[in-house]
């Protein structure tokens, strides 16, 4: 597997690094970037939705996917309505397994794939555990924030998160009080939901700790008490004044680092580890600034752009256990009769990614940390579970030929092997991957419905398969 630490090119001369994508003989719109922009913004896509996107384009394509409306009809009509039974019966079940699978079963089913993604990605960005919150219901109602604020402007998103009670919990904001300062949520605030390592000092934390006295949780509600609130006078970040909590956040908002922490964290999400150089993060986090934190229209900057369709940014990003669960799920449209959510909820925790409970407060490593040689066999053996069915809690196994049959594809062994690269990745990765893939097989003459499904096995657990 190649992962490089190249830097994507920006244009020469001053011009923008967010030039709008315009496809041309050197970056055409074909089925790759087609496949690339619902793996990237979403969680893959089904053949019929890859066609229908070859054939509008992608203004219009890409248009559909920011605004949510990336599926192609097919999404249940009570979807919101089951999703929510669902919700509610997990957490009055309090069982944490229902929760997990809720989510994945709007990540599989949902018709804003984009959303569910952004959804993910605040739930590592503000990382907080079960195993210390204890509270299903707080936990639902946190993800609930997270999806609804997904595109909002930061600060809304980022008042929302360090009032939420899950996180209030898992930080301590508690035992924050007037005269006997704890300092977990004031540090976490800075170092890890805002400006970053290097921005602050420690009696920055010590003086915002103060500002966030009287921050409660009683009966499962945020509360501000005034009488535990330290109301002296605090500077923070070289300004003096009497803050509160809401004060320190403006502050927090208004500081130039923190719309380059964000701007990171989301070239992260669609381009991976390093890949985007220093001059494009800041114009990015410029017009984060200029447009008050608008997560939104950064997303949306970023998915049109020329960066994000250039040809160094396709299959060059690791696929995180999440992603890896589902995306298959959808591209083969393994979906009737649906999986269990609740066995795809597990091997995403198998595989290093356990929903609703982050490893600690700075979440999930990510990227290259998500290959192990545990996890690559973990992977391996998902892919197998997946075409065979009955691991991951369907009642028959994946016809392979007759899915070929139904888009107008050859069931012949290369035929199927081709087929099945493009439904995954747009584009078979090689001419030697395939024989590599074929080579896997066995004779020509054993080739059937139990060898085909051997192959998108196989493909499933190559190298390529673990870049998105």
């Amino acid at each position: 597997m190649l992962i490089t630490n190249d830097v994507l090119a920006t244009p020469p001369g001053g011009g923008s690094a967010w030039t709008p994508y315009v496809p041309d003989a050197d970056q055409p719109w074909d089925l790759t970037r087609v496949a690339h922009l619902h793996r990237r913004a979403g969680f893959a896509a089904s053949w019929d939705v890859l066609q229908r996107d070859m054939k509008e384009g992608p203004e219009t394509s890409i248009n559909r996917v920011l605004a949510g409306q990336a599926r192609n009809g097919d999404s249940p009509e009570d979807f919101e309505a089951t999703s929510r039974l669902l919700a509610d019966a997990a957490a009055a079940s309090n069982d944490p397994a229902r929760l997990k699978a809720w989510w994945v079963f709007r990540m599989i089913f949902g018709p804003d794939p984009l959303g569910e993604r952004l959804t993910l990605l605040w739930h590592d960005h503000f990382a907080t555990s079960n195993l210390k919150v204890d509270n299903l219901e707080s936990m639902r109602r946190q993800n609930e924030t997270f999806r609804r604020l997904a595109r909002a402007p930061f600060g809304e998103l980022l008042t929302a998160a360090v009032q939420d009670p899950a996180l209030l919990t898992w930080l301590d904001a508690s035992a924050n009080r007037k005269g006997h300062p704890n300092e977990n949520l004031a540090r976490e605030l800075m170092e890890l939901f805002t400006l970053g390592i290097g921005h602050f000092g420690e009696p920055d934390v010590q003086e915002a700790a103060r500002a966030l006295t009287g921050w409660t949780v009683n009966e499962g509600q945020f509360r501000e008490v005034a009488s535990r609130h330290d109301e002296g006078e605090k500077t923070i970040l070289g300004r003096a004044g009497r803050w509160s909590g809401d004060d320190l956040i403006g502050l927090l908002r208004a500081h130039p680092a923190t719309s380059a922490r964000l701007a990171r964290r989301l070239c992260s999400l669609f381009f991976g580890e390093h890949a985007i150089g220093d001059e494009a993060i800041s114009e990015l986090a410029a017009a984060l600034r200029q447009h008050d934190l608008d997560i939104g229209r950064a997303v949306a900057l970023i998915v049109r752009s020329d960066l994000f369709f250039a040809a160094a940014n396709l299959r060059s990003r690791v696929v995180g256990p999440v992603e890896f669960v589902v995306g298959p799920t959808r591209a083969l449209e393994l979906l009737e009769p649906p999986p269990s959510t609740l066995v795809l909820a597990d091997w995403a925790a198998r595989l290093g990614q356990d929903l609703f409970y982050p490893p600690n407060v700075g979440g999930w490593p990510g990227g290259r940390a998500w290959l192990t040689s545990r996890s690559l066999i973990g992977r391996a053996n998902y892919a197998s579970a997946l075409v065979e069915g009955r691991g991951i809690g369907r009642p028959q196994p994946l016809d392979v030929l007759a899915l070929a049959e139904r888009d107008g594809r050859g069931q012949g062994r290369d035929a199927l092997i081709a087929h099945v690269a493009k439904r995954l990745f747009g584009a078979e990765p090689s001419a030697k991957w395939h024989d590599q893939i074929a080579a896997g097989l066995g004779p020509p003459s054993a080739w059937g419905p139990e060898s085909a499904r051997r192959a998108v096995a196989l493909i499933l657990s190559c190298p390529e398969a673990q870049l998105g």
